[in-house]
Parts: structure tokens; C-alpha cells; sequence
């Protein structure tokens, strides 16, 4: 159980570093990134906190990704609801400046996309699912057989035309998130020695189970 406990901590742990990574690419103030512009949108047209809104997106899509036949982790939901909580949390506190001009903005992006990485990291390795968001773009890779990269750039291009209609902010910082990205995990993963595709994630059922043998081994 100790093992499974630190694997907990671990994971809660990433999802805060991501949710912090995410208040500085907003606070950038040169572009969302493609979710944030989805969910800022939804928020301000809808008068709800950020973090209000990733939750209930998140919910959605978890719902979405199950009638899809896809089986969800202990993982998913944490992500769901931490981020989500983090996110307002830290946006509460007010302690990270909103950068005015696109020098600094970059620089702050770029921190933002590094901590969002790390995160990752630390929460993808306690192997107990993916978040809903990557759920959602696995399933529709298995149900459509489009590539997962095509069917990441679809969903990505969708929120972000939807957010904008809705008043997210698309800028510079939205290309340099989409493109950044991918470059900060390659990084920090290896930085790290992180093979992301030799974790084999626990489902709920893996999980109930083995909770399940543990607390009646200790009866």
C-alpha cells in the first residue's frame, strides 16, 4: 500500500505542476493555449470560473471517451477534478504577474509549457490513466483509424475556433503552445529518462481490485 500511496502523492503532485503550468501561458497574455481558449470562452460567456469549466468539460468528455468503449483510470478522474481545482486555486492567490509586452510573455509561455511538461511527467509515470482531454483523442483515433497526431490536430483546431467565437484569446502564444509543446515533454522526458509508451496504466477496475485484495489481506 505504501507504494500505491506514493504513487498517489506523485500524481497529485503533476496535476498541480500542469495546472500552474497552465496559469502561466494564461497569464503570458500573447495567446491561449487550443483548450484554454475553450474553456476561458465558455467561462467568460458563461460567468464561471476557469477551473468551474474544466471540470465540467472534463466530466464530459469522460463520459464521451466511455460510451466510446475506452475504459477510464482512477487517473482520468483526479485529473479531471484536481487541474480543475488547482487551476482556481492558484488563479485565487493572484500571485503570478500578467506579462505586457510578447518578450516577457514568451519567456513566461515557455516557463508555463516546461512546468505543464514536468508535470506530465510526474502523473503520466504513476500509471493510473491518461487525462480525458488525450482519452478523447485516443478514442477517436481507434473508432475513425484517422492517425493520432491527425485526430490531436482536429480537436485542437475545433476547441480553438469554438473558444474564439466565444472570446478566448488566440494569439501568438496559441501557435507557440501548439507547437512548443511537444518539444518541452520530448525534453523533459528524456531529461528525466521517461519511456512514456513502456507505462501500462491501471484501469478502475485495476485499481478497485487491487485495493479491494489489500484491504482484506489487512483485516
Amino acid at each position: 500500500m505504501k507504494q500505491f500511496y506514493t504513487r498517489v502523492i506523485k500524481m497529485t503532485i503533476g496535476l498541480f505542476l500542469f495546472a500552474l503550468g497552465i496559469v502561466l501561458t494564461l497569464r503570458a497574455n500573447i495567446g491561449f493555449a487550443p483548450w484554454d481558449v475553450f474553456h476561458v470562452g465558455i467561462a467568460n460567456t458563461l460567468g464561471l470560473t476557469i477551473g468551474t469549466v474544466s471540470i465540467a468539460v472534463g466530466l464530459i468528455l469522460i463520459i464521451v471517451i466511455m460510451l466510446m468503449g475506452e475504459k477510464i483510470g482512477f487517473g482520468t478522474v483526479w485529473n479531471m477534478l484536481l487541474i480543475g481545482l488547482f487551476l482556481d486555486l492558484i488563479l485565487k492567490i493572484d500571485i503570478i504577474p500578467k506579462m505586457e509586452n510578447l518578450f516577457s510573455g514568451s519567456i513566461m509561455l515557455f516557463a508555463g509549457l516546461f512546468i505543464i511538461a514536468v508535470g506530465s511527467y510526474f502523473y503520466l509515470g504513476a500509471a493510473f490513466g491518461a487525462g480525458p482531454r488525450d482519452g478523447l483523442m485516443v478514442a477517436l483515433a481507434r473508432k475513425t483509424k484517422i492517425p493520432v497526431g491527425v485526430c490531436r490536430s482536429l480537436i485542437e483546431l475545433a476547441v480553438t475556433i469554438a473558444g474564439w467565437f466565444l472570446g478566448g484569446m488566440v494569439g501568438l502564444g496559441t501557435v507557440m503552445s501548439v507547437i512548443g509543446i511537444g518539444f518541452c515533454v520530448q525534453l523533459i522526458f528524456r531529461l528525466f529518462k521517461f519511456d512514456v509508451t513502456a507505462v501500462k496504466h491501471e484501469t478502475f477496475k485495476d485499481t478497485l481490485a487491487f485495493l479491494k485484495t489489500n484491504i482484506n489481506a489487512g483485516k
